[in-house]
């Protein structure tokens, strides 16, 4: 449990699918140990990890990884993943982006471009868990719901509070 501006949250904790090629792997240990209730698959793509409950689902890659095996290949694994996957990211990893993987990022962005597909790149395993987590947590359907009803509360009480809203307000009367 953690306190923010003096209310009490509860932890978020979802279920969370993912590929039996990463159940050895940081990804899987690291959301299990935050007591998510992680589920292998072998009919989802290899290297997917899917938040079914919010609707949204990651393929991991590596940058060096696909530089290796060929691009041509790649787009075919994430063609399919988008046909199933209405929410789809591609997180692509590298300790470090520079020019060539900021390339191959540009590349499969204009590959996918008008696609569901959203890239993100990503240097290291908790920085992927943190941002899956993140977009998995504001897309589920309460938190959504929530922050819908917070947005429209606060657009209340700035309407409610303006000066020009008072004005145009005090116009309409004199109008009358």
């Amino acid at each position: 449990m953690t306190e923010s501006g003096g209310q009490e949250q509860s932890r978020w904790i979802t279920t969370v699918i993912m590929s039996t090629a990463l159940q050895n792997h940081e990804i899987s240990t690291i959301l299990q140990r935050q007591q998510h209730r992680v589920r292998y698959s072998e009919s989802v793509e290899i290297g997917s990890v899917i938040f079914s409950l919010s609707g949204v689902a990651f393929i991991l890659s590596d940058t060096q990884e696909l530089l290796m095996t060929g691009e041509e290949q790649f787009s075919k694994r994430i063609q399919n993943f988008i046909n199933i996957h209405r929410n789809s990211f591609l997180v692509l990893s590298a300790a470090l982006h520079g020019p060539e993987e900021w390339n191959v990022m540009f590349r499969i962005q204009r590959r996918f471009l008008g696609s569901n597909l959203r890239v993100i790149p990503v240097h290291n395993t908790a920085e992927t868990v943190k941002l899956m987590l993140t977009i998995a947590k504001v897309t589920s359907k309460p938190q959504a719901d929530d922050t819908r009803y917070k947005i429209a509360m606060a657009k209340a009480q700035i309407i409610e509070n303006s000066p020009v809203w008072k004005m145009l307000q005090d116009y309409q009367l004199h109008c009358n």
